[in-house]
């Protein structure tokens, strides 16, 4: 099968450098690696990869740039595999998400198990994820059942799924900037095909870098307004929409009084207050949060 990797990245050159060294270690290289980034200063030099790599430019947005890509790869592949370019896969990652797919018709889309996920926390260094990354995999062995899990949708830092059965769907660009949920929507959509599964020998780290993130503000008000338009598009669960507003409003409230360092926790509630007002205006409108 013809693999390629996508990743979509935007102002942090030397993480996405990092990331694609470690990428080129794997045992079962790319077929092909599309870059979706708004300016060629936002990609390092690509020639010492060793295998094959191309670079596409646009406007800045995590759903445009996915969905340039996309467009790129269609046609000329048989699996369509998103990292983020913070995301560490373990060395055999490609290999058996290869022999997964292609032992398993009913799957339509796969994600890893993060074993390490710094967008919980302060995040991690290059080097803290191999580490945690190295104790993961030590910790696995022949007798380790593997265990598959179906889920409403993939977590977007490494998702793959079957480029024939992607057609016209594309991601929805009223997701704007982060996006938020913008994984959840598409790969949803794709599981009326077939099977959504998480398999857990298939490891990863998240480093969870901030740099280049969205402010408090802005990703506050997605925590609201995205879930519960999803929710109406019909491409998110009620019920899982339901427990991530609880969550991440809880969590901001908590908190806000004595924030993480990482974290604009103020800035974060500030935007769901925003949201929530929309909200019980009846306005349900994901891309306000470009005027934030």
């Amino acid at each position: 099968m013809k693999l390629t990797v996508i990743i979509a990245s935007a102002g942090r050159p030397q993480i996405l450098a990092e990331t694609l060294q470690h990428l080129a270690k794997q045992d079962r290289l790319p077929d092909e690696l599309i870059i979706s980034a708004p300016e060629p200063s936002d990609v390092p030099d690509l020639a010492s990869l060793g295998f094959p790599a191309r670079c596409i430019y646009g406007t800045k947005g995590l759903a445009a740039q996915r969905n340039r890509a996309l467009d790129a790869a269609l046609g000329g592949t048989d699996i369509i595999t998103f990292f983020d370019d913070d995301f560490l896969p373990a060395r055999n990652y490609l290999a058996l998400l290869e022999t997964s797919f292609r032992d398993h018709p009913e799957y339509s889309v796969i994600h890893g198990q993060v074993v390490a996920d710094g967008a919980h926390n302060e995040g991690y260094s290059f080097e803290e994820g191999l580490s945690a990354l190295a104790a993961a995999e030590r910790a696995l062995n022949s007798e380790t059942p593997v265990v598959i899990r179906d889920h409403p949708g993939a977590y977007g830092c490494n998702m793959s799924f079957r480029a024939s059965q992607v057609g016209e769907l594309r991601f929805d660009e009223r997701l704007a900037l982060y996006g938020w949920q913008e994984d959840i929507d598409f790969t949803n959509q794709l599981g009326r095909q077939g099977r959504i599964v998480s398999i857990s020998n298939l490891l990863g780290v998240h480093l969870g870098v901030k740099a280049g993130r969205v402010n408090g503000t802005r990703l506050g008000y997605s925590q609201i307004a995205n879930p519960i338009y999803l929710v109406r598009k019909g491409t998110m669960p009620a019920g899982f929409a339901a427990e991530l507003l609880a969550r991440n409003i809880t969590a901001n409230v908590v908190k806000s009084l004595w924030p993480e360092p990482w974290v604009d926790r103020r800035g974060r509630l500030g935007g769901n207050l925003i949201a929530l007002s929309h909200v019980l205006r009846g306005r349900i409108e994901p891309e306000y949060v470009t005027k934030l």
